[in-house]
């Protein structure tokens, strides 16, 4: 049953990925268009950010900031992030759209549509907690259960066990809900939280070198 499993995620990806490239291609030349239009930079934000067994693989975002921005700083922990997005960068932001690029990382094989987040190469805290719980062993994911139990809220020890929990019970059907609830976790705009906080100085200011 497992083996089953793991063959339907792997071609689920992969056609559900180039299904939305093809689909998608339109609004992702328009998008580009108005990003490279509006500000300077390139269209795409590339980033090192660990993968299936913590191998550093590069994920693509379209790029919502403006390009002085501490590239390896999650938004939430910047003192003032509004002040670093751009206008587009906000919609983008606000509908998700800056996640679609990653089609092509789970196209390539580097993410999951459905699987833990993938943690910033820098991020050691996270990727430790989530040593605990074996949730560095499977490809990162476009979203994840983590990220339909409260995203940017959760604190890390919590967000790495819920990564485990997601690790210990992969099933179809747990799939297909944390796809759903992200539909309407998206639409609702839950648990962003873009702001400043403790660990802001350490990761952002160069203070901890992680």
């Amino acid at each position: 049953m497992k083996k089953m499993y793991k063959l339907f995620k792997f071609l689920f990806d992969e056609f559900s990925s180039l299904m939305a490239i093809l689909i998608l291609s339109p609004i992702l030349l328009v998008l580009s268009l108005i990003i490279k239009a509006t500000s300077k930079g390139s269209v795409f934000f590339k980033q090192k950010r660990i993968g299936k067994n913590k191998k550093i693989f590069t994920i693509h975002k379209f790029r919502t900031m403006y390009i002085d921005t501490p590239k390896d700083c999650p938004t939430h922990l910047l003192d003032d992030p509004d002040c670093c997005i751009t206008k587009i960068g906000k919609l983008l932001r606000k509908l998700s759209l800056d996640e679609l690029p990653q089609i092509w990382d789970i196209f390539r094989g580097k993410m999951s549509v459905i699987g833990p987040r993938p943690a910033l190469y820098n991020q050691d805290d996270l990727v430790a907690e989530r040593d605990k719980y074996n949730a560095n062993n499977v490809k990162p994911g476009l979203t994840g259960l983590a990220q339909v139990s409260g995203r940017d809220e959760l604190e890390i020890p919590l967000k790495a066990k819920i990564d485990g929990d997601y690790v210990n019970k992969m099933s179809l059907i747990l799939d297909a809900k944390i796809f759903f609830k992200t539909i309407s976790k998206v639409l609702k705009k839950d648990g962003v939280k873009e702001g400043v906080n403790e660990e802001t100085t350490k990761i952002c200011s160069g203070e901890e070198d992680k």
